[in-house]
């Protein structure tokens, strides 16, 4: 008489009294994006877009300005020492990163597990609102033609220089990084976390 291959302690390989084996449970970051997902980023991208109107009036009215004056054969800085023009980008800078941040953190508190979608709303939304800002200041401030505004004024007489932002693509990307750096803090900080599996291990 032989003994058996598989020991009696020990479950036969197709056993039906078996429990099948528990997959492992995905997380967020494995969840498929849904169409509901792809909508709410689309309104931030919207929304985003749309404040940058309201960014481009407190950069007009808050951005110190630059003073000319022209003698009749050319234009000139009135106050050559002036840090006016770059006090103009830095009030620019400063208002974006504050919108940013602002986006960031309404996005994360209407909805705290975040995901893709919504994170490249407040990107391309916070680029959308730059340039929004940037076209409502420079069109509705002084403009842009200086040798006709400075023939309008006449000579010896001070006025002001068209609203410019002289660090190009590194102001536009201010609210953007503020809406990211904010929004992942606080999902780092405060969001859902994912189940440890080791946490409650079923019983075999």
């Amino acid at each position: 008489m032989t003994a058996p291959l598989t020991p009696p302690h020990q479950p036969q390989p197709h056993d039906p009294d078996r429990p099948p084996p528990v997959p492992p449970r995905p997380g967020p970051a494995g969840d498929p994006i849904t169409a509901a997902e792809v909508i709410q980023g689309v309104l931030v991208t919207a929304v985003s877009a749309v404040a940058g109107a309201l960014l481009g009036v407190l950069w007009l009215n808050l951005a110190p300005r630059v003073l000319l004056v022209s003698d009749g054969k050319g234009v000139y800085l009135r106050n050559s020492e002036g840090e006016y023009a770059i006090g103009a980008d830095g009030t620019f800078v400063v208002l974006a990163l504050a919108f940013g941040a602002v986006a960031g953190l309404v996005v994360f508190l209407l909805r705290r597990r975040g995901g893709v979608p919504l994170v490249l709303g407040l990107a391309v939304g916070g680029v959308l609102g730059s340039l929004l800002a940037w076209g409502v200041g420079t069109h509705f401030g002084p403009t842009s033609d200086v040798v006709a505004h400075a023939k309008a004024v006449g000579p010896n007489v001070p006025f002001e220089a068209p609203l410019e932002l002289n660090l190009g693509i590194a102001a536009l990307l201010a609210w953007p990084l503020g809406a990211m750096v904010v929004h992942l803090a606080l999902t780092a900080a405060f969001g859902p976390r994912d189940p440890d599996p080791w946490e409650h291990p079923k019983a075999l």
